[in-house]
């Protein structure tokens, strides 16, 4: 019969159990350790082996579908990436297009006078004094400013005058668009200033003809200034049908 007050070895392994001795943790782990890195290799062995029995040809054919995944793949990133490029492509074309219309417009709104306009110039003064300025010299301002590529041309800060802008003689003036001005003609001019006053100051054409109708005229030039006059904008009338 056993002696009680010895301990047997299921008790001592029951006790070991639930009072683990710092040795027997460091073994423990150890074996956990262990046994993770054999179930792992296990694992990787079973992986490979799943290519080990295949035949060469078999092989050959496993990497040619991997190679031809591997192409269809790239050839899909390539067409992504063109599609890509020509959309941006194509959004900075709209974008050129839609700038260079609305210049355009911008350009069409100054030349028909429908808009105020800020910029470098020249400031023509013509006085009449032993004279008076006829039609036939005003005009020919107005064309020697055009042809010397005026894009702007107010006269006394009244009218703008266009291409379709009218002259006539009037009652101590000149009646331009229906409005008269009188002396001194004040004609501001937008457009690269030396070129202007250079067209202005030549001895002969209109120069010459504002001298023989008795005018002094002088020319300054301007690094900035405004034309506020505008030509009201008439919109194009359309005959209704008869019903």
């Amino acid at each position: 019969m056993p002696d009680p007050e010895r301990p047997t070895g299921r008790s001592r392994l029951w006790d070991a159990l639930r009072r683990p001795s710092r040795s027997q943790v460091v073994v423990g782990i150890l074996l956990a350790i262990v046994g993770f890195a054999a179930v792992v290799q296990i694992q990787a062995t079973e992986d490979s082996s799943s290519y080990a029995g295949l035949r060469e040809q078999d092989l050959i054919d496993v990497l040619a579908g991997l190679s031809g995944t591997t192409q269809r793949t790239q050839a899909e990133i390539d067409r992504l990436t063109s599609a890509r490029s020509e959309l941006r492509s194509e959004a900075g074309q709209r974008s050129t297009a839609v700038d260079q219309a609305q210049q355009e417009v911008d350009s069409l709104n100054v030349l028909a006078g429908v808009v105020p306009v800020t910029g470098p110039g020249i400031r023509v003064t013509i006085t009449e004094q032993t004279g008076r300025v006829t039609v036939s010299s005003m005009l020919d301002v107005i064309q020697e400013l055009r042809s010397n590529s005026a894009e702007a041309i107010q006269v006394n800060g009244q009218v703008r005058a266009v291409a379709q802008t009218s002259f006539e003689d009037g009652v101590g003036g000149l009646v331009i668009d229906g409005t008269l001005v009188e002396s001194p003609y004040v004609i501001d001019v937008i457009g690269v200033s030396n070129t202007l006053a250079s067209a202005m100051r030549l001895p002969v054409g209109p120069l010459k003809q504002l001298r023989d109708d008795g005018a002094v005229v002088e020319v300054t030039e301007l690094a900035s200034l405004d034309i506020d006059a505008v030509r009201r904008l008439v919109q194009p009338e359309f005959a209704t049908p008869d019903p």
